[in-house]
């Protein structure tokens, strides 16, 4: 058995009835159930669609997102998230370049490498070296002015918890960063790169081995093995290229509004939905999310 979730952005509900019992005749569905009226609706199925992909971007067109999954085992007993672009509204290195003044060359290269031009490793510390010099205290003035949390993000984080689910912030990113933003939404752990520093200033290094696609990978097996649950039972998110590993890995990984060439490799893809949408994936109504 599969189930067809249809959602759109909550800011601007626009999910009708019309739009979801036409698909679920169109595809012999059972009866609709509405997680969220004007927001998110799934019907079950027998088999995937053979037309799902063309479907799909009929609904993009409409500013809806379309996602087919088995319906056994939906609800994941861990979140594994990434931070930049995903958990928070922003890329934490590029924020830090603008205040050294090489913004524009640093997102550049972070582009590149999110969308898998670039080498991650490579590319983070070319970029690390860029801010060289820069002052220390301006991790927390960035913190404090330039970053913000994903829509969703809390509500995500505290209604997995509040099921049971163990949340984990994998970042390739920073623990300047990552530990107090993991703390602030209420994760259980967090791992992310070091950046090293002598006499309050930058080095411009990072701390080795860096935490990229393959450590992420690593960290949900190993996460994992330690609770004793499998890989199945695991949901990951992220937009970036060096999260293709454990979005491959988990038994749901999702592609955020996510870079094209990542997209293209997840079948559980949001490109309208806020965070919240991972929990309607997993059969969650509304009235269930823990604010």
């Amino acid at each position: 058995m599969f189930v067809a979730t249809m959602l759109t952005n909550p800011a601007r509900p626009a999910l009708e009835a019309a739009a979801v019992e036409s698909l679920r005749d169109a595809w012999g569905g059972g009866e609709a159930r509405w997680l969220a009226p004007g927001e998110a609706a799934e019907f079950d199925l027998a088999a995937v669609p053979a037309n799902l992909w063309q479907v799909w971007e009929e609904m993009q067109a409409l500013g809806i997102d379309l996602a087919v999954q088995e319906a056994e085992g939906r609800r994941k007993k861990m979140l594994l998230a990434d931070m930049d672009s995903t958990m928070i509204g922003q890329e934490c290195i590029d924020e830090l370049a603008e205040a050294a003044g090489v913004g524009e060359r640093v997102r550049e290269i972070t582009a590149r490498a999110m969308n898998g031009e670039l080498d991650f490793e490579g590319a983070l510390r070319e970029r690390v070296g860029l801010l060289a010099g820069l002052d220390g205290r301006i991790i927390d003035e960035v913190l404090e002015s330039r970053i913000t949390l994903a829509r969703g993000a809390l509500t995500l984080v505290a209604t997995m918890r509040a099921q049971g689910a163990h949340t984990v912030l994998v970042s390739g990113g920073f623990t300047a960063f990552a530990v107090p933003v993991a703390a602030r939404l209420g994760f259980d752990e967090a791992r992310a790169n070091e950046l090293l520093s002598e006499g309050g200033r930058l080095t411009g290094k990072v701390g080795e081995p860096i935490l990229g696609r393959a450590a992420k990978v690593a960290a949900l097996e190993e996460i994992t093995a330690r609770l004793g649950i499998g890989a199945e039972e695991v949901l990951a998110v992220g937009d970036g290229a060096n999260d293709l590993g454990m979005l491959a890995r988990a038994g749901a990984g999702v592609a955020l509004h996510a870079k094209p060439a990542v997209a293209a490799q997840c079948d559980l893809r949001i490109n309208h939905g806020d965070l919240t949408a991972l929990l309607y994936l997993q059969g969650y109504a509304r009235s269930d999310f823990v604010s």
